[in-house]
């Protein structure tokens, strides 16, 4: 009679979260590992940040109304791709990484400061870490997986115990046994292996577990003899298997999903046995019944997610809502929220239900670490989850003791004094950063590099958010097209890597076209407009051109390198270029290959740095148009070269993946070398922060484009930061405003622009707005500061090239007061257009600096001498804004509010107008959805918000006042009567009408249309909650027809 035993979570629903459930304002990243990108402990959430080697920190539970705030926390200087929660701890965190180390770390409680540095270390491997595991029943006993090796390291002595062999190919998961005892492991070879590591290293069995070597899972049942794998068929499609290890040559059972091509997370509760199957980037979620007795994987239900999953996981047992009859809780890993989703079991008694929960493993290890590598198989003491018998005993690991909260960490009410600022919760730029030199938590800057000060409010505020820049919400802008130079015609867009593709000064532009003889274009700015279409006078240099670049410090003279290995200086006529030009003013000899880039000095006059293929860099004195210096010691191909601010030194970076630092005048060999980038693609270099530091744009082994930060003292020390951007095929052109500390990097045939403000100490890179343009550009370059319009607030003035136009782009900030000149923005900036020194001086050893000169216009008062501006109107008092609200006073303002911008039902709808709202904000967003509704069921709507928004204890006595069974099917489905009757606008109970009504608002409310699945949810449970009243009252009825006369 098995077969007609039914389960007791065959009613089992999928609960989506309500929007301010959310945790929101994330930015996670995925890498390519193994690992589920986010695990939880009864406490924390730790997950995946978009900044390799960064994770994110969150509690797992809300305090009140407060919203969640995202602390960052440091942990490698590459990718982590996978971390573990201590079962017994709920503050220690495993994480490994790409940088082939296993780290412990101990988490703060809520509200003190992010370790500065790991409590243990285990490691290097040979290769990236892929998975690691806590063991299920003792403390210290960690399992890890890199490459074809799968070790278990004993962390208190930092050491692995046993290696576990025979792997060969690439380990993708190794799991634990509930029990302890073994050690379970898929590999890329298909096999599914068994260990015992006490017994030996080899494997006790194995099988084929699935067809397809793609990405293979596995997780253990509460039993020791059964587990469940995921992987592909040859079809690629997901595939589920359930195996016992007793008879291990074939499945118990298996089924087959949809076809997808990210991995199938199995998330399997051993209590209960239901088994949450998460596939990445797909956007739903199936829920199965283990049942290894019958055998048999049963379908409980499916859940509808509203984003693409990037990673998933379990909350443990313990932390469940067990008296609302929630049996699993799954948190949802998406690109800017984690959504936790509620498995509820329907029950109508409000009260702990034995059956669905039973005792589960505690928090208090069973042995130790030597007693368990001896043969002890004691289990960890069970606890109820009842909350009447708790609470449980607690547990904190020995590995990585508490850190006592330091007398300054103890007054977090004490602003910040100095320059250091505490280096918690700063907020995540939606890119990745990792600081190898400094394995912490990400600190905010100490200091600006544009120099200036902040106040103690805002370093109060820096505090709690993290570190910002000031030009965070910098906006670029085309400017009108009345300023555009169009109709270009027969460019040469195939340049080398290695050049800009063209450059401009504060006068001209210059172009290399397509036709034969290196033709170089030679435009005015100051002569916008449409270009004829009869050909433009150029500059005929006779050869392909690789280069081009104009003097500093004379604007009418260009270099342009050719690949005869040549250099030629042209000088145009001061009204323009009328004519074509075959004959240059100089050219130069010397080098014996093609030229990769010219670069000249930044003080001296006629300085000239150039590259070649033949591995030299060349120093020419053009006033005398002969060679002077030769550098050597490059054993490749040079990708770029930069002189430093002040003009003593030279750096290139290498495609032999060195970086280079030479004093020209002192020796021909580097002063220093250091590790550059690993991709062999592109590169560029730039000095930065004063020439403190080095700014190295190319690409990693797995072509992902990249930033690299070096300190210029110490190059052999390898990066002081790495922040990946993208993946694409073109090399970043980074553009540097020493003014402000800002860095423009966009590529040829991108279409984005990213900003960066640099700073020579943790956190290294501040995300500014980025901008974005409708069509890929070809190149793009930075024009000289006097340039840019000081009256608007803009920093920065460069030229976008497209395929037959050339097109200024403004940078601007938005500033309140325009009328006063921004000092903070605009500090003295440097004459760069006149020469310091004579390049017969800087030969000769002679150095200088450049004179600097203020941007502020005539007339204009600084911004930090304005008076204070007088309020048009008294501004409400502080105490109206600090005084604590209840509740339900916050919840009546903002219905009010929302109630009042309803209006008339006859007034336009704003899809009507094709008016967006914006969703971020729930109550506006929420409004828009009343007011769609309100054409069919009027103020109908309004009363129910008004339901829906009472709080819970009136909510009760209305549930109270219908009766016993009516109130155990308003307590489960979250709505009383009323709130159901009035949501669908139903007076009479009456099925035909609960049906129409219901058809019409969920059609109305579809998200096609501007509804959203929230609202179509509320549209589901207020007919779920009226037809359960129907059923109901037919059961009262039939009760009574059946009670005796009297």
């Amino acid at each position: 009679m098995s077969r007609f035993k039914v389960s007791k979570f065959r009613h089992t629903e999928a609960r989506p979260p309500r929007r301010e459930a959310w945790i929101s304002d994330i930015r996670a990243g995925t890498t390519p590992s193994c690992g589920n990108h986010i695990k939880s402990s009864c406490s924390l959430i730790a997950f995946n940040s978009d900044r390799p080697g960064v994770l994110g920190i969150v509690p797992l539970e809300g305090r009140g109304e407060d919203k969640r705030h995202v602390t960052h926390l440091g942990c490698h200087s590459d990718l982590v791709t996978d971390l573990d929660f201590s079962p017994f701890d709920d503050f220690l965190l495993a994480t490994g990484s790409a940088d082939r180390m296993v780290k412990l770390w101990r988490l703060p409680a809520s509200g003190q400061a992010l370790p500065s540095g790991p409590g243990l270390v285990l490691g290097p491997e040979d290769t990236q870490v892929e998975v690691l595991q806590f063991h299920p029943t003792v403390d210290g006993i960690l399992v890890s997986a890199a490459g074809t090796a799968v070790k278990v390291w004993d962390v208190a002595k930092q050491q692995p115990l046993i290696e576990l062999a025979a792997h060969r190919d690439l380990v993708q998961g190794a799991v634990w046994s509930r029990d302890g005892a073994l050690v379970g492991t898929t590999c890329k070879d298909k096999q599914l292996r068994i260990y015992d590591p006490r017994a030996k290293p080899e494997a006790s069995q194995s099988t084929q577990a699935h067809e397809n070597s793609k990405d293979g899972r596995m997780a253990w049942t509460g039993t020791q003899e059964h587990l469940v794998s995921t992987g592909f068929n040859q079809m690629r499609e997901h595939e589920v298997k359930l195996w016992d290890i007793r008879h291990f040559c074939s499945a118990l059972t298996s089924l087959t999903l949809d076809t997808s091509p990210g991995p199938l997370m199995p998330l399997l509760d051993p209590d209960s046995g239901l088994l949450v199957l998460a596939g990445t980037g797909e956007s739903q979620l199936y829920c199965y019944e283990v049942n290894p007795q019958q055998p048999a994987l049963s379908p409980v239900t499916q859940c509808l997610l509203e984003s693409v999953l990037r990673g998933a996981a379990l909350v443990p047992r313990r932390a469940l809502a067990v008296m609302g009859c929630e049996v699993l809780r799954v948190l949802q890993l998406s690109d800017t929220a984690i959504l936790p989703i509620s498995y509820h079991v329907p029950r109508k008694a409000v009260e702990f239900h034995e059956d669905l929960f039973p005792d589960t493993a505690g928090c208090v290890p069973s042995s130790e670490p030597h007693a368990w590598w001896s043969g002890s198989n004691q289990q960890v003491q069970k606890v109820s989850l009842n909350p009447a018998r708790r609470p449980h005993p607690s547990f904190t690991s020995c590995l990585v003791p508490p850190v006592e909260p330091s007398p300054d960490l103890a007054q977090p009410e004490e602003p910040p004094v100095g320059d250091e600022e505490p280096s918690e919760g700063f907020s995540s730029p939606p890119s990745s950063l990792i600081s190898p030199s400094t394995p912490s938590s990400l600190g905010p800057s100490l200091s600006s590099t544009s120099g200036i000060g902040t106040s103690p409010s805002q370093r109060s505020l820096q505090s709690l958010l993290g570190p910002s820049s000031k030009f965070r919400h910098a906006q670029g802008t085309i400017l009108h097209r009345d300023r555009h130079i169009t109709n270009l015609k027969g460019l040469n867009l195939t340049t080398p890597g290695e050049s800009d593709g063209f450059c401009a000064n504060r006068l001209r532009v210059a172009l290399p076209l397509l036709s034969s003889g290196g033709q170089v274009a030679v435009l005015e700015l100051q002569k916008p407009g449409r270009l004829p279409d009869t050909a433009l006078p150029t500059l005929q240099n006779g050869t392909a051109v690789t280069d081009l670049a104009w003097d500093p410090f004379d604007p009418h003279r260009l270099a342009v390198a050719g690949e005869d290995a040549r250099i030629r200086l042209w000088r145009v006529p001061p009204e323009g270029l009328e004519e074509v030009l075959t004959t240059p003013e100089a050219v130069l000899t010397g080098h014996t290959e093609k030229i990769y880039s010219l670069r000249f000095h930044p003080l001296a006059a006629d300085v000239l740095a150039s590259s070649s293929y033949d591995l030299t860099i060349r120093i020419w004195d053009l006033q005398a148009g002969v060679e002077r210096l030769r550098l050597q010691g490059h054993r490749d191909q040079i990708f770029g070269l930069a002189w430093n601010p002040n003009g003593q030194q030279l750096a290139t970076v290498c495609k032999d993946g060195r970086l280079r630092v030479y004093e020209p005048r002192s020796d021909p060999k580097p002063l220093q070398e250091g590790p550059g980038p690993e991709g062999a693609r592109g590169a560029r270099i730039v000095w930065v922060c004063d020439g403190q530091c080095l700014l190295v744009t190319g690409f990693d082994s797995r072509s992902e484009r990249q930033l690299l930060l070096y300190s210029s003292k110490a190059l052999a020390g390898g990066p002081l930061a790495v922040l990946g951007l993208d993946v694409a095929p073109s090399t970043l052109l980074p553009s540097y405003d020493p003014d402000t500390g800002l860095v423009l990097l966009t590529g040829k045939g991108d279409t984005r622009v990213f900003l960066y403000e640099l700073l020579p100490e943790a956190p290294f890179f501040l995300e500014c707005n980025s901008f974005t343009s409708p069509d890929p550009h070809k190149g793009f370059v930075l024009l000289p500061k006097t340039e840019c319009d000081v009256c608007e607030v803009e920093f920065a003035r460069c030229l976008r090239l497209r395929q037959s136009s050339l097109e200024p782009v403004a940078f601007r900030l938005p500033r309140v007061r325009k009328e006063f000149f921004q000092d903070d923005v605009f500090p003295d900036t440097a004459v760069n257009w006149e020469p310091v020194l004579s390049a017969k001086a800087w030969l000769g050893g002679a150095n200088g600096q450049p004179r600097l000169l203020s941007l502020q216009p005539p007339g204009m008062t600084p911004v930090s001498q304005a008076p204070r501006e007088a309020p048009a109107r008294r501004a409400p008092s502080s105490a109206i804004y600090l005084e604590e609200k209840s509740d339900q006073q916050k919840k009546e303002e903002l219905l009010n509010a929302m109630v009042a911008k309803l209006g008339n039902r006859e007034d336009p709808l704003p899809q009507d107008s094709f008016e967006g709202v914006d969703e971020d904000e729930w109550a506006k967003y929420l409004a828009q959805i009343i007011v769609m509704g309100a054409q069919v069921v009027g103020r109908a709507f309004a009363r129910a918000l008004r339901q829906e928004f009472a709080a819970s204890r009136a909510a009760a006595d209305a549930r109270g006042r219908a009766g016993h069974q009516s109130a155990a099917a308003s307590n489960l489905s979250g709505l009383s009567l009323q709130e159901a009757q009035q949501i669908l606008n139903i007076s009479k109970l009456s099925p035909e009408e609960i049906q129409k009504n219901y058809e019409h608002l969920f059609k109305v409310n579809d998200k096609s249309v501007g509804g959203s699945f929230y609202l179509q949810s509320k549209v589901v449970r207020a007919k779920e909650r009226l037809e359960e009243e129907l059923r109901i009252q037919a059961q009262e009825d039939r009760e009574k027809e059946q009670r005796p006369q009297t």
